[in-house]
């Protein structure tokens, strides 16, 4: 199977993934890239909204099973009739687009946490009820650590969105630490920003290692791709977070021993797949 035109982070996933995720992703991330279509510089405001609007009705149709489009009709395809419709929060997608062409701001971290929630539903629970169909507490957890990957995406790419009118700070945190909101745009970052920003990577890596902890022991190897996501999440973390006070550009978010480190990080799983069916 070819691999597909993914980014760097997750072509690797896609690597590590079966054969049914693999398309899950693929599709998902094309329609995400559709979706995202709405919010290149120099398209109609208008044209964007009905665009917006015609995909919403697009998610509600596939999520009852009736979709139109070839992408949704693709990834309708990979799912079996199950209890707990896997393509239900694909309008998320629409959701977190419609936030981002309003250049909204999150006042609050509930705002945000609720942003990247309905990322996650959109894209990582399909993912995992290919994986996982029967494990309700997995999806839970899997959906903890798809908000947090979320998190960790925006800030890797907070100063151009800053430049693009969408800050993703809450304006909370930023009145506290007394950081002016116009100055996300600018690097390098005053001192108190860069600590803002320093806590939050530390934070986020900590959360998602909680969540991925949480899931059962028996889920990790079919999210094997999941697995990997969360460990390159982190590692682009700890990369940003070490560049503060300056942002980071695209080509800093990866190394040439990537691949080498997806690879370990699915062998850990492996392994530890592996050892959980012995002692059973």
């Amino acid at each position: 199977m070819p691999r597909p035109e993914l980014s760097a982070t997750r072509s690797l996933v896609w690597l590590y993934s079966s054969a049914p995720q693999r398309l899950a992703l693929t599709a998902l991330t094309a329609l995400e890239r559709e979706i995202g279509e709405s919010l290149r510089p120099g398209v109609d405001h208008q044209v964007a909204h009905t665009r917006l609007a015609w995909w919403r009705e697009e998610c509600t149709r596939t999520a009852q099973g009736h979709p139109s489009h070839p992408l949704t009709r693709e990834l309708s395809a990979l799912f079996p009739p199950m209890g707990a419709p896997p393509l239900a929060g694909l309008g998320g997608l629409v959701d977190t687009a419609v936030w981002d062409l309003s250049r909204a701001t999150f006042d609050t971290r509930r705002e945000l946490t609720a942003y990247c929630e309905r990322w996650s539903a959109a894209v990582i629970a399909p993912l995992t009820c290919l994986a996982v169909p029967e494990q309700t507490a997995a999806r839970a957890s899997a959906s903890a650590v798809g908000a947090n990957l979320r998190e960790i995406e925006l800030l890797l790419s907070l100063a151009p969105d800053a430049r693009a009118g969408r800050l993703r700070v809450p304006l909370d945190e930023l009145e506290r630490a007394d950081v002016p909101p116009e100055s996300l745009a600018r690097s390098p970052w005053s001192p108190a920003l860069a600590g803002l920003l320093r806590a939050r990577h530390h934070a986020l890596r900590a959360a998602l290692a909680a969540a991925v902890g949480s899931l059962p022991p028996e889920a990790c190897r079919p999210l094997r791709g999941l697995m990997v996501w969360a460990t390159m999440a982190c590692v682009v973390s700890e990369r940003a977070q070490a560049r503060l006070p300056r942002e980071s550009s695209p080509r800093d978010h990866h190394a040439p021993l990537d691949g080498w480190r997806a690879w370990r990080a699915a062998r850990r799983v492996d392994r530890a797949a592996s050892e959980s069916t012995f002692r059973a």
